[in-house]
């Protein structure tokens, strides 16, 4: 006989929030905070846009975990 998996259905869960959108997140952070968060590896940033942002990450937290090679 087969039992059906329990599942424990927190009573918090009804206090957690509706899954949220992160570019909303981000959006709104930065027009009412000037808080930026961009991903080094983002796909609408160009060459440059993306060295500038390595560039500050590095400035302000040391360097990355992925090392690159200099050419």
């Amino acid at each position: 006989m087969r039992a059906p998996k329990f599942t424990y259905r927190s009573p918090l869960g009804r206090l957690q929030a509706e899954r949220v959108d992160v570019e909303t997140v981000k959006q709104r952070g930065w027009r009412e905070e000037h808080i930026l968060v961009v991903s080094e590896a983002d796909a609408r940033l160009d060459f440059l846009e993306r060295e500038v942002i390595r560039r500050i990450g590095e400035r302000l937290y040391g360097a990355g975990g992925v090392t690159r090679a200099k050419s």
